[in-house]
């Protein structure tokens, strides 16, 4: 989110595009060849949409670098350079035609942690907080506008299909006036629930604590259950959703935790919804995948 809280961006690279449906009508044999880099820009009269797969023949990537046709991401130190170059994709309510996305974000973590966690119970689907908070430096030429602002990096990795473990999928994350918290609440496949609370330091070390009550959230306009965790007695607002999608939602959310008044971001996912025959021949209008 920038600093004056007008404009917020997300970035997802993602190797196996876990929602991608050619890469599930493929079998997922191959993750190299279902890469695509998604990216949410939010802004006053500049909202972009990005999310075209590639094919292994455009993917490069080793330790440091990751590139997915014409966009990038590379270590520098410890600042994560992320250079975007992508053709949005031409859906409602942003205008039809295709737009370019073009620019550069640099993401430079206050602190860094190297603790993983198994968010399944069993260590089949993992999750890394890298950095739970982080300056954020955005400068595009494709809308020209630049910014700073605050952020939150991290990672999953998984050796099956979510929707093979999960049901349902709830996630927050909030930065407090010390510390930075993460919630989440999932679902499984089994009926079975696992809740995460974790707050970390200025150091960005983890510490487990007690998951604060569960918060209800008015359902989405695709009529999603979707819920929270906050502080007794405390109301939560839904301030703006910016995706809301048959099977995902995205929001900024103002709520309490530990404590402490604060924004968050939320995000639910409904993994019963996402194997739903008519939500997959949905999703390649908004995740086409590139011909070459």
């Amino acid at each position: 989110m920038s600093a004056d809280g007008r404009n917020g961006l997300t970035i997802i690279a993602f190797v196996g595009s876990v929602f991608s449906p050619w890469y599930g009508w493929s079998g997922r044999g191959q993750p190299e060849n279902h890469c695509a880099l998604n990216v949410a820009f939010y802004g006053p009269g500049c909202d972009r949409w990005t999310m075209t797969e590639r094919g292994e023949g455009q993917v490069e990537r080793d330790a440091a670098n990751l590139r997915i046709g014409p966009s990038a991401l590379a270590w520098d130190g410890d600042d994560l350079i992320i250079g975007i170059d992508e053709i949005t994709a031409p859906v409602p309510p942003m205008p039809m035609l295709p737009r370019r996305l073009k620019g550069t974000v640099r993401v430079s973590p206050t602190a860094i942690n190297d603790e993983a966690f198994a968010i399944d119970g069993v260590g089949r689907h993992v999750w890394r907080p890298i950095a739970p908070r982080a300056r954020i430096a955005v400068t595009l030429d494709e809308p020209g506008l630049s910014w700073t602002g605050e952020g939150y990096l991290d990672t999953n990795a998984g050796v099956e299909p979510l929707e093979d473990a999960f049901a349902v999928w709830d996630w927050s994350r909030a930065h407090l006036k010390q510390d930075s918290a993460v919630l989440y609440d999932l679902k499984k496949r089994d009926g079975s629930a696992l809740s995460l609370a974790l707050r970390f330091d200025r150091h960005g070390r983890p510490e487990p604590v007690e998951p604060p009550p569960h918060a209800a959230l008015p359902k989405t306009v695709w009529r999603m259950e979707r819920h929270t965790r906050a502080d007794a007695d405390h109301p939560v607002e839904v301030v703006h959703t910016w995706e809301d999608t048959p099977f995902y939602s995205r929001s900024a959310i103002r709520t309490h935790l530990f404590g402490e008044p604060c924004e968050a971001i939320h995000e639910s996912l409904s993994l019963g919804r996402l194997k739903s025959p008519f939500v997959r021949g949905m999703l390649p209008f908004r995740m086409p995948r590139a011909l070459r």
